[in-house]
């Protein structure tokens, strides 16, 4: 049976950087094991998300929330803004029902001008994710400007990484935290 597999690019616009970040992740993820795997970018919500309940989302955007909750694992990546993931991205974030991720795998990337942006993802998405209980991969990935090139990853260090969030992923998958964190939570 495929694993159910939402990447989210946080960009607003098409082609992107984090776009093709996240698509190599999971093609990584598609040579390991069968996949079902859905893409979405930020610009695929729509105009209109700066509303103030879920209920008042577009549709576009309400069907992104769903299959990121719905989802048996995450690929997230954000461009960098200002050294953090941008407005509209924690926006839309902030509609997930804060335990529809516990437990779930998720691999951490994002994309950047320089070294200095690598930090958003410790500094900024894995608390993010943290927050809702979700298993981030301990390898997380990063690329800046020069180091994906038309439309591809074009350096080696970063297609290691992509290899290994890959495989960590993949190994999360089978361990099924989820239903230990429900164990978990039923003991309390």
């Amino acid at each position: 049976m495929a694993v159910r597999i939402v990447a989210f690019s946080g960009n607003t616009h098409r082609p992107s950087r984090t776009r093709t970040l996240v698509e190599a992740v999971a093609a990584e993820v598609a040579r390991l094991r069968n996949v079902d795997l859905k893409i979405f970018d930020l610009v695929d919500a729509g105009t209109g998300i700066a509303v103030a309940s879920r209920d008042a989302l577009p549709l576009p955007a309400a069907r992104i929330v769903e299959a990121i909750e719905g989802a048996d694992a995450l690929i997230v990546g954000s461009p960098v803004y200002k050294g953090a993931y941008s407005g509209l991205f924690k926006h839309l974030i902030d509609f997930v029902h804060p335990d529809a991720l516990v437990g779930k795998p998720v691999v951490l990337a994002a994309t950047g001008g320089g070294p200095r942006h690598a930090l958003v993802v410790e500094h900024a998405l894995r608390p993010l994710f943290g927050f809702f209980s979700a298993q981030t991969v301990p390898t997380s990935v990063y690329a800046g400007d020069t180091e994906i090139v038309d439309g591809r990853v074009a350096d080696n260090l970063v297609l290691e990484r992509v290899a290994r969030a890959a495989a960590e992923l993949d190994v999360l998958l089978d361990l099924d935290l989820r239903q230990s964190d429900r164990r978990i939570a039923a003991a309390r």
